[in-house]
């Protein structure tokens, strides 16, 4: 194996015409997140690493959500992590880490109200969505923090502009 194994389906023709890289970004995006979040893999080598990114639309991240979630809305990005605390890691071969799949007129119409570009804002659901797969987690404050710290740093080093600077601009003091 030379790298992570990171399969796209693009499930909703819209996003190869906002974002014609949107293939060949998502796995760039993916593939840096998993080498940058090393510590989350502990003894797994990220060249075994197997993630699975679906571009849809918001009626089938609708459908997920409410299925999966009991929530009846569409959301920008889910993530189905494969991997159990409990359940022991396969000696050799690939290791399913999960699926993510990105909606996309929640992520455009974010984009559009957050002034970024859609292949800014895909890029940090694609960094969002791998690091719940890798068992990060936005729930407790604290926990919100530590995910919010590594998804910036990633996205930094991409050249991608800090997501959060805005909402805490706009935060009450």
């Amino acid at each position: 194996m030379t790298g992570p194994e990171i399969a796209i389906a693009i499930e909703c023709d819209l996003w190869t015409s906002a974002v014609p890289e949107a293939e060949d970004l998502c796995r760039r995006v993916a593939a840096i997140t998993l080498g940058s979040a090393v510590e989350a893999l502990g003894d797994l080598a990220v060249e075994r690493c197997e993630i699975s990114l679906v571009l849809a639309d918001d009626a089938m991240v609708q459908g997920l959500n409410r299925q999966y979630r009991g929530q009846d809305k569409p959301t920008n990005v889910l993530s189905f992590a494969a991997l159990d605390d409990d359940a022991p890691e396969p000696e050799d071969g690939p290791v399913l880490l999960g699926d993510v799949i990105l909606a996309y007129e929640t992520t455009v119409a974010e984009a559009a109200a957050e002034d970024k570009t859609v292949a800014n804002h895909l890029s940090h659901l694609v960094v969002h969505g791998v690091l719940h797969l890798l068992g990060y987690d936005h729930i407790e404050n604290d926990e919100a923090e530590e995910m919010e710290d590594v998804e910036r740093s990633i996205l930094a080093a991409l050249g991608i502009p800090d997501p959060y600077a805005a909402e805490e601009r706009d935060a009450p003091k």
